[in-house]
């Protein structure tokens, strides 16, 4: 395969992984992910700080709809886009009247507390228990990390079962509040028990900032991580596409290797910020990058 067409594929920082001898091996499309696998469970091993970043892509495996795919919600309809562009000043200027909109409407992504986690889901939770995976970043609302059985997770852009005092941060799960009971009792909106200030969902909307405790440990990790596996996503939403390149400039000069696993190449493997990209399915690479894992250390 000549070296152009490797470059395309997200292999332009292949250099930088150690040990690739040749590029002969790399003629079969098989044979070259079949060796990205074995080498990533080869550094996962080897690591001594190793996270992921998880994005939409994960998800949809389970049947989430994205957003802004050719079938996502807002591509499908742009005023559901606009209305949730105004969200967050909608919440602030009448708390009361967007809690009963909201408990009142359909969710645009349908009852996620039925949703279950794929393979991809349950390998991260499986490179966890076995010690090799030590936390997990997601962009994802859905839960479904912790569902699979994942310990460390810090939900980025908040998380759907989760409610969030406006005032002081402290949450609640959402369980803990019987939101169609204060619906009817005219007791809307939902009230922190620490401080009295109005609860809101813990999800982030657009215009408002990620929780200083989220952003504060996600840029710790992505600083200290020696290893970073970027699963299902275009990493072209910020200030979350920001933590990839934070791990490239770690401090002191260490080198963080960081592995795409995503349906196509986004534009870390086009700046050269991931050292390769194992394109696919994470519900199909993730499970087999734990069985390699098996292979060497059971």
């Amino acid at each position: 395969m000549e070296i152009n067409k490797l470059l395309c594929r997200g292999y332009q920082g292949i250099a930088r992984v150690p040990d690739l001898s040749g590029l002969s091996q790399w003629t079969e499309e098989d044979k070259k992910m079949e060796d990205l696998i074995q080498r990533t469970a080869e550094q996962l091993i080897k690591s001594k700080h190793a996270i992921t970043l998880t994005g939409a892509g994960i998800s949809t495996e389970s049947g989430i709809r994205d957003f802004r795919g050719p079938d996502g919600i807002w591509t499908k309809n742009p005023e559901a886009e606009r209305k949730a562009y105004q969200s967050y000043a909608r919440f602030q200027e009448n708390p009361k009247e967007f809690w009963i909109e909201t408990i009142s409407s359909a969710s645009l992504l349908g009852d996620l507390a039925k949703v279950a986690p794929n393979p991809g889901h349950v390998a991260l939770a499986e490179l966890e228990k076995r010690g090799l995976l030590k936390c997990v970043v997601t962009q994802n609302i859905d839960n479904l990390h912790q569902k699979a059985g994942s310990k460390r997770v810090l939900d980025y852009h908040g998380n759907i079962s989760l409610l969030r005092c406006f005032s002081c941060d402290t949450r609640y799960d959402r369980a803990e509040y019987d939101l169609d009971r204060l619906y009817k009792e005219d007791r809307l909106p939902p009230l922190c028990r620490k401080c009295n200030g109005v609860l809101k969902s813990d999800v982030v909307y657009f215009q408002e900032a990620i929780p200083s405790d989220v952003a504060q440990a996600s840029q710790e990790e992505a600083g200290k991580c020696d290893l970073m596996l970027i699963c299902g996503t275009s990493a072209a939403v910020y200030p979350f596409a920001y933590l990839p390149r934070m791990a490239r400039q770690r401090r002191q000069g260490k080198q963080t290797i960081i592995i795409e696993i995503n349906a196509d190449p986004t534009p870390l493997t086009e700046e050269g910020i991931s050292d390769y990209l194992i394109q696919g399915k994470t519900g199909i690479i993730l499970p087999k990058i734990v069985e390699e894992v098996k292979k060497r250390i059971s």
